[in-house]
């Protein structure tokens, strides 16, 4: 037996925990879905075939053992066991390259990143590694390295970024759940244009080791799914830290929080951009999607209100600290003659900002949590546009200068990045769709700790407004065996 693409993760590990259906089985189907759609989506850089299939059967010899009651099966708790899950390639998969996007051949690496380890922890099994735009820095995946990866919903448009190959497999249904990263609104901005909720957790919850900061703090690693309860549940699993973490939050159980009523809660309806130096507008389409939502939200019984938080010209610690980690990267690089012209630029002003101005941003860190903090003493949870506009064809970011790279970024998704600043949760839920069948989103922000919350108001929606229902249309679908 196999189970149809809408079977999530909670479904499919309590089918595989039931003995209704194999982890061979669930591992061949997501294997033949991949190779199907690699050619028109192509989600992923890294497909783990045979090795899927080994830990697929180890995992099956497993929950024969516990279905049996057999004397030698561990008694410890795995809730993906026999599950197939995708991760983003800027994490650490033993025995694979991580190439994070970009040109060259990279060397396989000795071990697992500390969330690909929570995840093995767990049961699960890595099917693959999911495409990225170089280094993360945009919010589209594109690139020489492995050409285009495209949205389900519209394959002639970006699922965004730079976790785009994460949320096009999971929205097409390649796979459950997938481990994305977000240093600007990686996981919410691909998850705002697929029709997925992404939840950007605080600084630490997943950890990055072996970095034990990735880009200087701003990024963290996220979950992307179909369902409310599914990221959540994701999140549960890869959460915790390595000994040498230096962000260790007090612990959360997110999945706990599914379907717990929020109470009636205030919420700062927030449609102005941050500041950020250069012109960034919201269509008037997604406004209108997101002001929908506020009002889904006020029928439910909130209190919502237009407040927008006092961000001041936060702007000016997030460029600092991302350039920087860029600048990292590019001097790790194996092959920098490869890098995109843009990397390179970006890296130079990494180097010249890597100084004062970087140990500036960092101080200024903890005077804009107390800022914006207090918001939160008159309002639970902010609404904002995950982006300002619907997502990009394909290409159309692609051979832009840094300059107008950089202002075509800003103009479509001005609202994500000053979070990655704060360190603070956030989660994108669908807000719709506009011209043409694109999906667009929204995000629930909270302060410190605050993904119960969030998560509690996201399920409440969900039961609400069926999103998970949507799927693409068939002329993506149809690209891939149903079962």
């Amino acid at each position: 037996m196999t189970l149809d693409r809408s079977a999530g993760l909670a479904e499919s590990a309590r089918a595989l925990a039931a003995g209704e259906v194999t982890s061979r089985a669930l591992v061949e189907q997501a294997l033949a879905r991949i190779e199907a759609t690699q050619g028109s989506l192509n989600a992923f850089r890294i497909v783990r075939g045979e090795a899927g299939l080994a830990e697929a059967e180890a995992a099956d010899r497993e929950l024969a053992a516990r279905a049996a009651g057999a004397t030698g099966a561990t008694g410890v708790r795995r809730p993906l066991l026999g599950v197939p899950v995708a991760v983003k390639d800027d994490m650490d998969v033993a025995g694979e390259p991580t190439a994070f996007g970009c040109q060259g051949e990279f060397p396989p690496v000795a071990r697992d990143g500390e969330a690909v380890r929570r995840l093995r922890a767990a049961g699960a099994v890595i099917i693959g590694k999911t495409n990225t735009c170089e280094f993360g820095q945009w919010p589209f995946t594109e690139g020489p390295a492995f050409g285009a990866t495209r949205n389900p919903w519209s394959p002639e448009h970006t699922p965004g970024g730079s976790s785009g190959g994460s949320a096009a497999a999971v929205a097409a249904g390649l796979v459950p759940a997938a481990l994305g990263s977000d240093g600007a609104g990686s996981v919410r901005i691909p998850a705002s244009w697929t029709h997925l909720i992404g939840i950007k957790p605080q600084r630490g919850r997943i950890s990055t080791w072996p970095r034990g900061e990735s880009f200087q703090g701003i990024t963290v690693n996220g979950t992307l799914a179909r369902t409310v309860g599914d990221a959540a549940l994701l999140l549960d699993v890869a959460s915790g830290n390595h000994a040498l973490d230096p962000h260790r939050p007090s612990p959360v159980h997110a999945s706990e929080a599914v379907g717990r009523d929020p109470g009636r809660l205030r919420i700062a309806l927030s449609l102005k951009p941050p500041f950020t130096a250069m012109p960034a507008r919201l269509e008037p389409e997604v406004r209108a999607r997101v002001v929908e939502l506020a009002e889904r939200m006020s029928d439910l019984g909130h209190i919502v209100e237009e407040a927008d938080p006092p961000y001041g010209r936060i702007g000016l610690t997030f460029v600092p600290r991302a350039t920087a980690g860029i600048a990292e990267r590019v001097r790790e690089a194996p092959f920098p003659a490869l890098l995109d012209r843009r990397t390179r630029g970006a890296a130079r002003l990494g180097g010249l900002l890597g100084g004062v101005p970087l140990r500036a941003a960092r101080r200024a860190e903890a005077v804009l949590q107390r800022r914006i903090g207090r918001f939160f003493e008159t309002y639970d949870v902010i609404l904002a546009p995950t982006t300002a506009a619907p997502p990009p064809r394909i290409g159309a970011l692609l051979d832009l200068s840094g300059l107008a790279t950089d202002r075509a970024m800003i103009a479509a998704c001005p609202y994500a990045w000053p979070w990655n600043v704060l360190g603070w949760p956030g989660v994108n839920v669908p807000a719709g769709f506009v011209t043409g069948g694109l999906p667009v989103g929204a995000q629930l922000l909270g302060p410190a700790d605050s993904e119960p919350l969030l998560v509690s108001l996201a399920a409440q929606l969900e039961a609400e407004l069926r999103w998970q229902e949507a799927w693409p249309s068939q002329r993506v679908a149809s690209d891939f065996p149903a079962a």
